[in-house]
């Protein structure tokens, strides 16, 4: 049975000595074949939530796909509660590692996060790569990650993850050498000098994401300073919010169906129906058991979240588990503490219902949701609409009054304001429009009146101005 040799962790210069674990997953093998995967999960017989251990399974097959491995079997064991060394008791371990002897297979992944016990006396039942569920995923943005953030970010949630478990790939770590110099006594442990690597490299990683962190904030004084609102897609993974981006914004941003397809934030200036200018920002996904050390890794990009005026949370309808996966997306924006932001649902994939309807118990909950397919862009014109009802910052009432020559400055008057009255004298055209504030500064030499707040009801237009003079008369 082949079990590949694994990569080595980013950013690392090893050492003759060092064995990097497998933390990269499911790399291909010599032969250039996928890795053959075993999927074990656990089920607890006292469990009775929605989202059954079947269910599970099948998505953590979908995340094996995702980063390039081959499902070639599974198993599932039913227990009273999980076992402290082998989590599925040693005789079901045994009769499981017998299979994938039998079938060549390359990696076994659990569909839970082990503790390092577990890690290494399942590595010693099965004889070949052992991941777990958080390792799965830890794999997949590796491979996704593009932006130097998004490698830093993931380096620092993978070694977060070894740190505990170094133990486990060790068997010369009791052997210790003395110091120079030093006459008996014993020296440092191999086992410490490479803890303290991996702790010295996660200090490093963080103070680069403290400067990360820094920049955005920067980026976000800037986009305050131009009253540019921020409005920011979330939702469970391969839910359609790269596709709904593009759709809205001609991004450009990678759709594939997959789980993770994307991870770097990308944003994308949105121009509304009401002339009105925003910011929309597509997030890395949530999933179900999404690993604490990874919520914590990505927190400059998920300030994209915390700082948002909007969550567009967007939810795949036509999944079985759609309500199951609201539940996964809202517990993780609890644990960012973005819960309680203004929130509006958007209902995706609608082109995939039978007669493409909503079932009204979604409506009962949300009834303010908005129906689409980001796909074929039914229902686009009417999430537009209710992004600026949501977005809409207080207008100016203004009245200005623009030379004839300046029709450069007319036509940029009518394209990002709302005219309600013009007049056309001998030398100016006036104009009452409603301005949002970010615009309020290009029209300033131009301002006769105002600015002054837009009023809710009808708005009574005031006795024209004089008619400027015309030179001679």
């Amino acid at each position: 049975m082949g079990c590949g040799r694994p990569k080595s962790l980013v950013g690392f210069e090893p050492e003759p000595h060092w064995f990097v674990p497998a933390l990269n997953g499911l790399i291909e093998t010599l032969d250039r074949r996928p890795e053959r995967v075993f999927l074990v999960a656990a089920e607890l017989k006292h469990q009775g939530n929605g989202w059954q251990t079947r269910d599970s399974l099948d998505e953590l097959a979908q995340l094996v796909v995702s980063a390039g491995g081959q499902v070639v079997g599974e198993g599932i064991q039913k227990v009273e509660s999980l076992h402290p060394a082998t989590f599925i008791g040693r005789g079901k371990a045994e009769e499981f590692a017998a299979w994938c002897r039998q079938h060549q297979v390359d990696t076994v992944v659990f569909d839970d996060e082990l503790t390092p016990a577990q890690h290494r006396n399942l590595e010693k039942v099965f004889q070949c790569k052992v991941l777990d569920r958080t390792a799965l995923i830890l794999e997949i943005f590796a491979q996704r990650a593009r932006t130097r953030e998004g490698k830093l970010q993931v380096e620092l949630a993978q070694l977060q993850h070894l740190l505990p478990r170094l133990t486990r790939y060790w068997g010369h770590l009791s052997r210790q050498r003395g110091g120079i110099g030093v006459r008996g006594g014993e020296g440092e442990s191999q086992l410490e000098m490479d803890r303290r690597r991996v702790q010295d490299r996660i200090a490093r990683i963080e103070r680069e994401l403290e400067e990360v962190r820094r920049q955005r904030t920067l980026q976000r004084v800037a986009r305050k300073r131009h009253d540019y609102p921020l409005a920011s897609l979330v939702g469970y993974t391969n839910a359609g919010k790269s596709t709904l981006l593009n759709a809205l914004t001609g991004a450009g941003v990678l759709v594939e169906d997959k789980l993770f397809a994307t991870l770097d934030p990308t944003t994308r200036r949105l121009r509304l129906p009401t002339r009105q200018e925003v910011l929309i920002s597509d997030t890395v996904g949530f999933i179900r058991k999404l690993p604490h050390q990874l919520v914590e890794a990505f927190k400059a990009t998920l300030e994209q979240v915390t700082e948002a005026d909007l969550l567009l949370h967007v939810v795949d309808i036509s999944h079985p588990l759609a309500e199951e996966q609201m539940a996964a997306v809202d517990a993780v924006l609890k644990e960012i503490r973005a819960d309680q932001k203004p929130t509006l649902v958007v209902f995706n994939k609608v082109d995939r219902l039978p007669r493409q309807e909503v079932p009204a118990r979604f409506y009962e909950k949300h009834p303010h949701a908005v129906a689409i397919s980001a796909l074929t862009g039914q229902g686009l014109p009417t999430l537009l609409e209710e992004i600026a009802r949501h977005l809409r910052p207080a207008r100016q009432l203004v009245r200005v009054a623009i030379p004839h020559e300046r029709a450069d400055l007319i036509a940029r008057l009518h394209s990002v304001g709302q005219v309600v009255e013009r007049r056309y004298y001998p030398r100016t055209a006036r104009f009452k429009v409603h301005l949002y504030p970010q615009h309020l500064e290009e029209f300033a030499p131009y301002i006769v009146e105002g600015p002054e707040p837009v009023k809710t009801g009808p708005d009574p237009s005031p006795a024209p101005p004089a008619p400027t003079p015309v030179a001679g008369r």
